[in-house]
């Protein structure tokens, strides 16, 4: 039981001996500090640049920084968002300290963790898919009908992205980063015992209300706890996604195929008699079980084997100034490193409480703030100028496109794999699930790829989306001129290269 409470526990300042006073402390200066002119401030009204002590290249600030030194800083990075408020200040303090002490153990055991919930978020993806087929043995849905299992679990993915985005802000980003695990853990076992389709439905949508919530909550963790310098790993971090397909995929071939009907399945329509009753279907209920206890697993290695501090910001949004410094304390302990970071300079420079000017948001101001990000005046400065609108509009295409293509496709490719072609005769299911693995094993290099090509010069974020978006369309469309199972297995390999190449780039 102590144990389990000491999960919960919040560390104090005096816990570490991480301190090290801000005039010998190793800094770094943001971008905007570097670049200001970069962020449309007009050189004359900008803070004092010269009591920001940069060296020429701008990465490290020398041994001499001052309070008034990061005081100027902060001032550049507020005029850049244009967000001025004592707790905007405070948690720019915060980012800068995390910066300072650097990528480390901590970073890199979050790093793995958090993507426990992109592998899961793909895998149970993959999971639904995989089990169509048996289902339509199993339980009667034809072909088509049987689709509406995924948009089940779609409701339920929709419904939890939208309220785990808003509670991870009003609860805590940490137990919203365990509980989502936990109930996807929880419903991923039970959809093993369904004795419906519509119960195997429902089980599904239960599911998508906490594997739903992975992206944002994991997302958002990450780069809270990450330096900005290093931001470029949530691109890297979306490697975990093809993986959670590849071991999907591989435990699917070993199940499926060795505990299934061998009815075939076109015979199944949902007015006839099933094809096979559930004690010669077990195949899919296997796989979905396994699925399941490897979610509560990660969950298990989230709670019980990391000590994850709660986010620096929202303590800060709660009044928990004090926390808020621990935290970043403890991480600053686990790196092995020192922090400059006290109660002090974050009054000294955001303000002090007793100004009148509380750091404390209420709950109805944090949920006011999260949904800010759709208000008018968040979103007209993305069509400021022509060539920004340009921009914005070119990437909520690509975000409403391939968030609809990619569901499309891989969500019913396993029941495209099973019924090549009207001239040819059903695939036997264990190439089908064959073919799957192999297209997934090769999709897997995809992500590493976009996190290299991003920071190449002429190349970056830009073209690295465009070619890899142009060359998914041309292979899809390819993948639709001939119904050969092996010319299939090839467009779809090379389908699953590139487009987890577009998908990495576009999500960072």
């Amino acid at each position: 039981m102590s144990f389990f409470l000491s999960q919960f526990k919040q560390p104090k300042v005096e816990d570490f001996d991480v301190y090290v006073p801000l005039g010998r402390a190793q800094r770094h200066a943001s971008v905007v500090a570097v670049h200001e002119k970069g962020v449309g401030i007009d050189p004359a009204e900008a803070p004092d640049l010269k009591a920001i002590e940069a060296g020429e290249d701008g990465d490290n600030v020398g041994s001499a920084y001052t309070l008034q030194g990061l005081k100027a800083e902060i001032d550049l990075d507020i005029a850049a968002s244009g967000h001025d408020t004592m707790y905007d200040r405070k948690s720019k303090v915060i980012n800068k300290a995390i910066q300072d002490i650097g990528m480390g153990p901590y970073q890199w055991k979050l790093f793995g963790l958090c993507g426990f919930g992109w592998l899961a978020d793909n895998m149970w993806l993959q999971g639904v898919a995989l089990t169509l087929p048996q289902l339509t043995a199993e339980f009667g849905p034809d072909a088509t009908q049987v689709r509406y299992t995924t948009c089940a679990t779609f409701i339920g993915l929709c419904i939890g992205a939208s309220f785990w985005g808003v509670a991870s802000d009003i609860i805590g980003r940490r137990l919203a980063f365990n509980t989502t695990l936990f109930i996807a853990g929880v419903f991923g076992l039970a959809v093993g015992g369904g004795n419906s389709w519509i119960g195997t439905c429902a089980l599904y949508s239960c599911l998508g209300l906490g594997v739903g919530g992975n992206l944002p909550v994991d997302g958002a963790l990450f780069l809270e706890f990450i330096p900005f310098a290093s931001g470029n790993l949530l691109t890297l971090l979306s490697v975990w996604w093809p993986v959670g397909q590849l071991i999907g995929s591989l435990i699917a071939w070993g199940f499926i195929p060795n505990y299934s009907c061998d009815t075939e399945l076109s015979s199944c329509n949902i007015s006839a008699p099933p094809c096979c009753d559930k004690a010669h279907n077990k195949g899919w209920r296997y796989f979905n079980i396994t699925l399941g206890a490897i979610t509560f697993t990660m969950f298990v290695c989230r709670f019980f084997f990391f000590h994850l501090y709660e986010s620096p910001k929202f303590l800060l949004s709660r009044g928990r100034q004090e926390d808020a410094v621990a935290t970043v304390y403890g991480i600053a302990h686990a790196n092995n490193r020192k922090t400059w970071l006290t109660v002090e300079v974050l009054n000294e420079v955001g303000g002090y409480p007793e100004e009148g000017r509380e750091v404390k948001l209420s709950t109805s101001e944090i949920v006011q703030r999260s949904l800010s990000k759709f208000s008018t005046e968040r979103i007209g400065p993305l069509f400021g100028t022509k060539r920004l609108g340009t921009m914005t509009a070119l990437i909520w295409i690509c975000w409403a496109t391939i968030g609809m293509g990619y569901p499309l496709f891989n969500a019913f490719l396993p029941q495209y794999l099973q019924n090549a072609g009207k001239d040819q005769p059903l695939t036997p299911t264990s190439v089908v699930y064959r073919n799957y693995a192999i297209t997934s094993i090769i999709g897997v290099p995809g992500s590493i790829i976009a996190a290299y090509t991003v920071d190449i010069k002429y190349i970056g974020r830009k073209y690295t989306i465009a070619v890899s978006t142009l060359l998914t369309g041309i292979i899809l469309f390819l993948f639709t001129i001939s119904s050969k199972p092996d010319f299939q297995l090839a467009m779809t390999s090379l389908e699953a290269f590139f487009q987890n190449i577009m998908y990495g780039v576009l999500y960072a």
